[in-house]
C-alpha cells in the first residue's frame, strides 16, 4: 500500500481539539467526528435529531476551539432571506445605497433548526453553500475561507417543519443522525451539569492550521481500486438492477449524484487522517457511506409506506458491492 502524507503535528492539534470538546460534550463521537470531517474538507454538515441532544452546543463548542468567526442564526417561520444574507441600506443624505452584510458573512454559520424556516429562506443559503459567495443587490460578495454551514434540523414528522429541497440536501456533505445517549453517558451529563463548573474551551486551531489541514487531507493517497469501489457504490444507487439489487429497485426513486462521489473521496481522506493514516482503506469508505448517501437517496412511496429507512437500503448496497482487496 502506497503511503500518502500524514502530519503528526496537525494530528496532535486535532486530538487536542477533541479533548477540548470532550470537556463539554459527552459521547456523540459520530457527530463530533462528522463536524471535523466537514471542517477538513470544506463540506457542509446537517445534523438531525430530536431537540435536547446537544446539536447546537456541540457546534458552538467546536467553534470555540477554533480561531474562526462564528455566527448562530435561529431559523423560524417568519425569518426573511435578508435577515440571513443582508440587504441594501438607503442613506437619504447622500442618496446612495450601501450593503449591510448579514450573519452569513462568517467562517462557521450555525443554521439552527433549518427546517423551521420556509423554502425561500432555505434557498437563500444555496448560493453561499455552492458558490461560496452571496449576492446583495447587483453585487456578489465572496465569503471568507473557510466557510461552512453547520445546520441542525428536527425530524420532519414534527409539527411546524418544512422539508429541505433536494438541491439543497445535495449540497450537504454529511447528514448525521444524532441519537440519545447511553445510560452511562446520561449519568455523566447529569454529573457535569449539576456540578456548577463551567469549563473553559481553549482555542487550538488557527485559520492557517485549517488551511494546512485542507492541504494535508487533499494529499492523502487513494488506491485506484478504492476509487473504482466508490464509483460502483454511487452508480449502484442509480442502477440497482444492474448491480444485482433488483429486490430493492422499487424502493429508490432517485439515486445519488456525482456530488456524492466527490464527497466520498473527500470524507474518506479526512477519516483516514483522523485515524492517523496517509492512505484510504475500504473501511473508511464503508464508514462514510451512510452520512454521504442517506440524504441523497430519494425513496419511493413504497419505501415510505413500509417505513424503510435509507440506511437499510445503503446496508443492502454495501453488502452487494464487491469489496476490493488492497
Amino acid at each position: 500500500m502506497e503511503k500518502g502524507h500524514y502530519s503528526e503535528e496537525l494530528g496532535l492539534k486535532v486530538s487536542t481539539v477533541f479533548s477540548e470538546v470532550s470537556k463539554v460534550i459527552v459521547g456523540q463521537k459520530e457527530m463530533v467526528e462528522g463536524i471535523f470531517i466537514g471542517l477538513m474538507t470544506g463540506g457542509h454538515i446537517l445534523l438531525e435529531g430530536v431537540p435536547g441532544l446537544a446539536k447546537t452546543l456541540t457546534i458552538s463548542t467546536v467553534a470555540k476551539s477554533l480561531s474562526l468567526a462564528f455566527q448562530r442564526v435561529q431559523f423560524t417561520p417568519d425569518l426573511l432571506p435578508t435577515d440571513l444574507i443582508g440587504t441594501m441600506i438607503f442613506h437619504p443624505k447622500t442618496g446612495e445605497f450601501t450593503p449591510k452584510k448579514g450573519p452569513i458573512f462568517t467562517n462557521i454559520v450555525l443554521a439552527d433548526e433549518i427546517n423551521r424556516a420556509p423554502a425561500k429562506v432555505q434557498s437563500a443559503l444555496l448560493e453561499a453553500m455552492a458558490e461560496k459567495q452571496v449576492t446583495i443587490g447587483d453585487t456578489s460578495y465572496p465569503l471568507d475561507f473557510p466557510f461552512l454551514v453547520m445546520a441542525t434540523q428536527n425530524p420532519l414528522e414534527q409539527e411546524g417543519t418544512y422539508p429541505l429541497p433536494e438541491a439543497q440536501m445535495d449540497r450537504f456533505l454529511f447528514k448525521i443522525l444524532v441519537n440519545y445517549p447511553t445510560k452511562a453517558e446520561e449519568l455523566e451529563i447529569l454529573e457535569k451539569m449539576s456540578s456548577g463548573v463551567v469549563e473553559k474551551i481553549n482555542s487550538v486551531l488557527s485559520q492557517q492550521d485549517v488551511l494546512d489541514l485542507n492541504k494535508t487531507v487533499t494529499d492523502i493517497f487513494v488506491e485506484p481500486r478504492i476509487k473504482n469501489y466508490i464509483v460502483d457504490i454511487v452508480m449502484s444507487t442509480r442502477e440497482l438492477t444492474n448491480y444485482g439489487l433488483s429486490h430493492i429497485d422499487s424502493l429508490v426513486q432517485v439515486g445519488a449524484s456525482p456530488r456524492a462521489t466527490i464527497g466520498f473521496i473527500k470524507a474518506a481522506k479526512a477519516r483516514a487522517f483522523l485515524n492517523k493514516r496517509g492512505y484510504v482503506t475500504t473501511d473508511d469508505i464503508k464508514a462514510v457511506a451512510y452520512p454521504i448517501l442517506r440524504h441523497r437517496l430519494v425513496l419511493s412511496f413504497e419505501a415510505e409506506a413500509e417505513n424503510i429507512p435509507a440506511d437499510e437500503i445503503i446496508k443492502e448496497i454495501l453488502d452487494a458491492i464487491e469489496v476490493p482487496t488492497v
